[in-house]
Parts: C-alpha cells; structure tokens; sequence
C-alpha cells in the first residue's frame, strides 16, 4: 500500500477549546453564501423612493436621510466582499486534498442537494469514511478561513 499523505494545513493544537458545532456552523454559512454568489451572482438593491428635487425642511436635529448613498455604499462593498470571499474558498478549497475537495463539492457546493450516501456510493467509500473525510475538511476549512469559534469557560463564581 502508498504511503497516505497529510494534508499541510492539517496542524491540530489543543490550545484552545474549540467549539465544533458553532465552527461548523460558521464554515457552512460562508459556503453557503458562497455558493449562492457563484449561482445568482449579486443582486444590487434599488432605492425605492426617488429623490425630490425640492428643498425639505427637517426635523430640529436638521437630520437626513442618505438613502441613496447609503444604498450605493452597500452594493459595492457587499459585492467586493462577496468576491473576496469566492477568491479566498477557492485558494483554501486548492489546498485540500483530492478527496476532502470532492468530499466538500459534492456537499456543500453543487447545486443539485443529494444526499451524502449517494456522493458515497459515486465515490466508492463507506458512509463513515465520507463522514471522517468532511470533518477533516470542515476543519481545515475552518482553520484556514480563521472561522474557528472558541468555546468560553464557564466562570465559578464565589459567593
């Protein structure tokens, strides 16, 4: 038999407690977004009051609304996070491993939902070995995203 390969970015120091549904969680969300940019691309939002031309007096704080602005900030800055995001998966998702990338594409990233033992029949591996192979990948991923969520300490309090 080969010799079976590490993956790099596989260093797991017990430091500190990590919280594995929460970081799983966190890990999941991102690729979801992800995945629906890479689907739908981005949809700008639209003001849905025109602006009058007309001066309007204001409340006696002379605030106003900057709806327009404020619409035009966030379409381009969610767009370049959400391409940022797309670049960052896709180098994290080149420093896998043949399997985990599989492992992660067919669960996460494709469009079409099928259940995890149908990926593990088209794969040729156990239920259990899919299991074992996303969780590594979960956690490389996480790592890797700096999404890792640290669970906190229950404090005993003196009384």
């Amino acid at each position: 038999m080969g010799k079976r390969r590490k993956n790099n970015l596989q260093l797991t120091f017990n430091i500190l407690p990590i919280d594995e549904k929460a970081t799983r969680r966190a890990v999941e969300e991102y690729i979801e977004t992800v995945r629906q940019y890479r689907q739908i691309g981005f949809i700008r939002r639209e003001a849905a009051v025109t602006q009058a031309y007309v001066y309007r007096e204001h409340q006696s704080t002379n605030a106003i609304s900057k709806q327009t602005e404020k619409i035009a900030i966030y379409n381009v800055d969610r767009e370049a996070e959400l391409i940022g995001m797309d670049e960052v998966l896709e180098i994290v998702m080149n420093r896998l491993s043949s399997s985990q990338r599989e492992v992660i594409q067919r669960s996460y990233l494709d469009n079409e939902g099928e259940f995890d033992y149908i990926s593990c029949g088209e794969m040729g591996i156990s239920e259990s070995t899919f299991r074992r192979i996303k969780l590594e990948a979960v956690s490389v991923l996480a790592s890797a995203l700096g999404l890792e969520v640290i669970q906190e300490q229950a404090k005993e309090g003196v009384c």
